[in-house]
């Protein structure tokens, strides 16, 4: 028995690398799947299986010359870099509203390392951070992201450089949505923390030799903790709407 030849067509080829450098730049960046929970070569392996089912939608590419498809390789790996940052950008509302609950409660001087996130963080930053992950998979919202990066393809084709102006204009509002995400999220529990330091200045004024200030930290913490779960309860409608936002984000940056 003779030896079997397999003949790929070069522009499906071409086409499907050019796409798989896209999913790989995002992939690496936007939540959940840039976590570092999840090993580099079950990225690798998604963005190679992504690329193989969206490539029938997108077409062959005639093959160019060596020089103009390395050039197109680096344009996807930044159109899928610039996707997956305003997609992380919109999932950090959670942690930004984690970091401004123990900001104001008393628990950023208990900030550690954390390994799995390269970042530091203080308590209920990173219960958020794994909360938002959680229902974000059990929501489904990962196949909802999923499918903004495919349509993407749509709206941002291969070998078209994304409009500056707009990608600059989709991460401004970005970021301003991240910022009103994580006071919504927060605000609740931040209003009853600084009506407590009120109370806690009023008291000092009126019993100048009672250390206020003193039990302020432990009466903060077990505030905290306490009402802590009141803006839990807001994390699964705030998901879906950030899930919304960031589909919407990855459909801005078109020319």
């Amino acid at each position: 028995m003779g030896p079997v030849s397999v003949t790929l067509p070069l522009g499906a080829v071409t086409t499907t690398m050019l796409a798989g450098v896209r999913i790989a730049a995002f992939l690496f960046l936007a939540p959940p799947f840039a976590h570092k929970a999840i090993p580099g070569q079950v990225k690798a392996l998604l963005a190679v299986s992504l690329a193989l089912a969206v490539q029938p939608r997108l077409g062959t590419a005639p093959p160019d010359a060596t020089g103009a498809f390395l050039v197109d390789l680096v344009l996807q790996a930044v159109v899928g870099a610039a996707l997956g940052f305003l997609v992380a950008l919109v999932f950090a509302a959670v942690e930004s509203a984690g970091s401004f609950i123990d900001l104001f409660g008393g628990f950023q001087m208990a900030s550690a390392f954390d390994p799995l996130s390269l970042t530091n963080g203080a308590t209920f930053s990173r219960l958020y951070q794994w909360l938002a992950l959680a229902l974000l998979v059990v929501s489904g919202g990962h196949q909802v992201v999923l499918a903004g990066l495919v349509r993407s393809f749509d709206a941002l084709p291969l070998g078209t450089a994304p409009d500056a102006a707009a990608l600059a204009h989709t991460a401004a509002q970005g970021l301003t949505g991240m910022v009103v995400a994580a006071l919504q999220i927060a605000g609740p529990l931040l209003v009853v923390l600084f009506l407590a330091d009120v109370g806690l200045g009023l008291l000092t004024r009126v019993a100048p030799a009672l250390n206020a200030f003193a039990m302020g930290f432990p009466i903060k913490i077990l505030l905290t903790i306490s009402l802590g779960g009141m803006a839990v309860l807001t994390l699964p409608g705030v998901v879906a709407g950030l899930v919304r936002g960031a589909s919407h984000a990855m459909q801005g940056v078109g020319p």
